[in-house]
């Protein structure tokens, strides 16, 4: 029970003190006897169930609705005066009223307008507190109308538009007028787009279009409490549906909290009068109150919501409790703040029931304060300002920590400081950095050009020359940086968020410094800084079930395409964000592998899920037939790189002669092969999110002679019969990443029975040296840090290793790490093998982010790839290296080397 809540008491004790303290209550029991003598004969159930019948017979609607409204008024105020009913039964009961209200008018509207027409074409949606069910006792409602002009009723020669004015005006009016009954519902429109000059009634797209390009930020933060109130509801949720992206922005905005705090100064410097606690006091807008409770929560859903749609709640204590429950804010705050909370509204309602004023604020006599006082079960209006001051110390001191103070100080630092602060730094750059200030500044660099982007660039300037200065290779981060600005369609955002937090700006120093493979990738999407403010950015991905789910969700409205989007949205904050955990040594190199692994066998999952539904619902289904997907290379091993490709052969299973069951029927050969040409695109066509990866299907049986796909029974035969023994070299590494578990199942058990077939073992090694020598001759090292092509590098490794797992039809696991393990304790080959694998995979793992050239790296990068690599210093990293190219030379030279009559007979 939250301390100052009224404590349960009889419904006889509530009428007595509304009758002393409240003359609009007093006013409804004597114009209400039957309902006030239920209440007095303590049956709250059957005095609610009388406001339903309230308005029977009533001359019209609006008189029925009046009527309700004045019953349903009385029947809550007394039980919640009596303590008998929550804040939560009031403020819903209320809310569920303006509902029906609206959809009652509106179809008397439709009635007697358009006796014919069906319900269709107009909806209202519910802004504000009606659009969380929240609604004051005496709110009024802020509702937004919307038309579709191709269904909204007219008659005559009337435009849609006119229909819609005038609609929209009779609902105004048929809920908002005074008459001897009183009214329904004050009727605010002030929250339509530019309210002065727009009509009443908006058409659907002209809204949706406006709120997709035009909104302003308070209008964003307005619709996180915003539903489909009444009218037709396929039309309100089509609506909002649509806007869904601009409410919430999955690129995080932290501008919202500059935003919306600039709004509060604003406020509280309007409603001054309101600001200091006493008599008088602003319940609503003044410091620690109803509003700054609100936007407290409203400013977090903005920032976490568009990533985590369980945060989008709209009342404002179920959004407390969801962002708490989600690590976003500090639980015992959230706490304060939604016990306050449900006082102000308890306390606000008691204010609004004296006279039916929408009123916030304290009375400054003190014989009013006194009454509201009394009204809530207190002695004096001090002991009811006693009861507040706390909460609203409280909450004002939260909120305060939260906004930032108007502040004078963003003007840009002249070029004076600039050259003294970059002289401070000992900058080597410094001339270097100053031009490129001034380059950003010259308003010609795009991302630069509005002044909320130069705004927001100076507030973050001194650091950035602090990240700059302290960076271990300041000419590249300088460098890095000119090029990232250069290429941001805007940097708003970007720096916002820096600013914001800046433990982010250390990791950017370290992106800008070491990696330029994730230098260039923010440059193309700086929104994929957003995923490294959780703290959970820098844990390991989860299993594979886990992450399709998230890569699967979509918002209300979303198609295939947008799908396509969204995919390559979260693969590429997760790959991103596994390139920062590398360079900050969060985790062994050979975990951040695996876990890209698991990243790309996610994405094939969804993807190739909504790719077959999307192309079963043009051309049906085969009977029987079911899609494979075999992994190969290092992704069927289970450690990709940053910059892997996916190596993939795609199979199906069922009558290839059958004929698929849809609108466009296709044979099966064909259905599969289109199908898979479809999901081959989806996994690597770049669109507006991006590119996701490169696929290689040049392994499946006859290579790019072949088709994309073909039959479980063509591939067996093909592997038994015509394979090279490269291909079964290659198929060492397979491993089922897409299809039922009973189909994936047997297709391992099928490979290795064909890996375990008999071979002779000179040919099979003459066979693996060629292709070795192959690779040699048509794909030499890039550099000498190519530990994966060089002389007793991975590749000289991994074939020693497929020799061995063909010619003794052992280990055959996809993981080389597994393979190799049982390898040796088989005694084919010796410990160094699996010391020389892991130093040499970390290794490729680290290059391909840090120097993707595989040239020696930068000196101030060096010692970073090392610990990467598992070693203490660059030298003890070059000394492994060696080493373990000699390892994996002498073992090549014990099994694989020719013989010298072999030699003899080549020349």
């Amino acid at each position: 029970m939250i301390a100052g809540l009224p404590e349960q008491t009889t419904l006889q004790d509530a009428l007595d003190r509304a009758r002393g303290d409240a003359p609009f209550l007093a006013m409804a029991m004597q114009v209400q006897p039957e309902l006030t003598d239920l209440l007095a004969a303590e049956n709250l159930d059957a005095a609610l169930d009388y406001v339903e019948s309230a308005g029977e017979g009533a001359q019209n609607v609006r008189q029925k609705l009046r009527r309700e409204k004045r019953a349903l008024a009385l029947a809550l105020a007394i039980g919640d005066l009596a303590g008998q009913l929550s804040l939560t039964e009031v403020i819903t009961r209320l809310s569920d009223f303006a509902d029906r209200s609206l959809d009652e008018a509106l179809a008397d509207i439709y009635a007697t307008r358009y006796p014919d027409a069906p319900l269709e074409g107009f909806a209202i949606i519910g802004l504000g507190k009606h659009g969380s069910r929240e609604l004051n006792y005496s709110s009024d409602i802020d509702p937004i109308f919307i038309y579709d002009p191709d269904k909204i009723p007219v008659r005559g020669r009337e435009e849609p538009s006119d229909a819609a004015r005038r609609i929209g005006q009779q609902l105004v009016e048929a809920l908002n007028s005074r008459d001897a009954d009183g009214y329904v519902f004050r009727v605010d429109m002030r929250l339509r787009p530019s309210p002065e000059v727009s009509p009443v009634a908006l058409p659907v797209e002209a809204a949706i279009s406006y709120y997709e390009s035009s909104a302003l930020a308070w209008e964003q933060a307005a619709y996180i409490r915003s539903r489909a109130a009444a009218g037709d509801p396929a039309l309100g949720r089509y609506f909002l549906e649509t806007i869904n992206p601009f409410i919430w922005r999955r690129s995080l905005d932290y501008g919202a909290i500059q935003n919306i705090g600039s709004v509060t100064a604003q406020i509280r410097d309007h409603y001054a009068a309101g600001q200091k606690f006493g008599p008088g006091f602003d319940l609503k807008r003044g410091r620690g109150g109803i509003r700054e409770t609100e936007f407290y929560a409203q400013m977090h859903q903005l920032i976490f919501g568009g990533r985590q749609p369980d945060l989008r709640v709209p009342a404002t204590r179920d959004a407390l409790a969801a962002l708490a429950q989600a690590g976003r804010i500090d639980k015992d705050k959230a706490t304060a703040l939604s016990e306050s909370y449900e006082l102000y509204r308890v306390i606000e309602h008691r204010l609004q029931m004296v006279n039916d004023q929408q009123t916030h604020s304290l009375p400054d006599e003190a014989a009013m304060l006194d009454r509201v006082a009394r009204l809530h079960g207190l002695g004096s209006g001090q002991a009811l300002l006693d009861l507040l001051a706390p909460h609203v110390d409280r909450v004002g001191r939260i909120y305060d920590d939260l906004i930032e103070p108007e502040d004078s100080a963003r003007l840009p630092m002249d070029e004076a400081k600039l050259v003294a602060l970059l002289a401070e730094k000992k900058l080597l750059e410094a001339d270097a950095f100053l031009q490129a200030i001034k380059r950003w500044r010259s308003g010609k660099v795009t991302a630069l050009r509005s002044a909320a982007a130069q705004e927001s660039f100076e507030a973050i300037l001194p650091e950035l020359v602090d990240v700059i200065a302290t960076a271990t290779n300041s000419t590249k981060a300088l460098a890095r940086l000119d090029s990232l600005i250069g290429q941001l369609p805007t940097a708003i955002n970007f720096f916002r968020i820096l600013e914001a937090r800046p433990g982010l700006l250390e990791k950017l120093g370290q992106i800008l410094s070491h990696a330029p493979v994730l230098a260039d990738a923010l440059s193309r999407r700086a929104e994929l800084f957003d995923g490294l403010i959780d703290a959970s950015a820098l844990d390991l991905p989860p299993s594979v079930e886990e992450l399709a789910d998230q890569f699967s969700r979509t918002e209300p409205g979303d198609d295939y395409q947008m799908l396509l989007d969204r995919v390559r949205a979260r693969v590429g904050e997760k790959r991103f964000a596994l390139g920062v955990q590398l360079i900050e040594g969060r985790h062994d190199a050979l975990d951040i592998s695996a876990g890209y692994a698991r990243v790309a066998e996610a994405a094939i999952q969804v993807l190739a899920d909504a790719t077959i539904s999307e192309f079963e619902a043009v051309h049906g289904k085969i009977a029987g037939g079911r899609l494979l997907i075999l992994a190969l290379g290092r992704l069927g091993g289970e450690a990709l790189t940053h910059a892997s490709d996916l190596d993939l052969i795609f199979l199906f299973a069922g009558d290839h002669s059958a004929e698929s069951d849809g609108k466009r029927p296709l044979g099966g050969t064909q259905y599969f092969n289109r199908l898979t040409a479809r999901i081959v695109t989806a996994l690597s066509v770049p669109t507006a999110a991006g590119p996701l990866y490169e696929v290689d299907t040049r392994l499946r049986p006859s290579g790019t002679q072949g088709p994309l796909a073909v039959t479980l029974e063509s591939f067996y035969k093909y592997q038994r019969e015509s394979a090279w023994t490269w291909e079964h070299m290659a198929l060492t590494r397979a491993r089922p990443v897409y299809g039922n578990a009973e189909d994936r199942e047997q297709l391992q058990s099928e490979i290795g029975e064909i890996l375990k077939k008999d071979r002779e073992a000179e040919d099979l090694r003459k066979a693996v040296r060629k292709m070795r020598l192959d690779i040699v001759e048509h794909k030499p090292p890039k550099g000498p840090l190519d530990t994966k092509l060089m002389e007793g590098g991975l590749v000289d490794w991994e074939f020693i290793v497929h020799f061995l797992q063909l010619k003794t039809g052992e280990a055959l696991h996809p993981q080389l790490g597994k393979a190799v393990r049982v390898l040796v304790d088989a005694g084919h080959l010796d410990e160094d093998m699996v010391t020389a694998h892991d130093l040499m995979s970390r290794l490729l793992v680290a290059l391909r982010l840090m120097s993707p050239d595989c040239d020696y790296p930068p000196e101030t990068s060096r010692a970073l790839i090392a610990k990467a690599a598992g070693q203490q210093s660059w030298d003890d990293l070059l000394d492994g290296y060696d080493q373990a190219r000699q390892c994996v030379i002498d073992a090549w030279n014990r099994h694989l080397r020719p013989d010298p009559d072999e030699i003899l007979g080549d020349i």
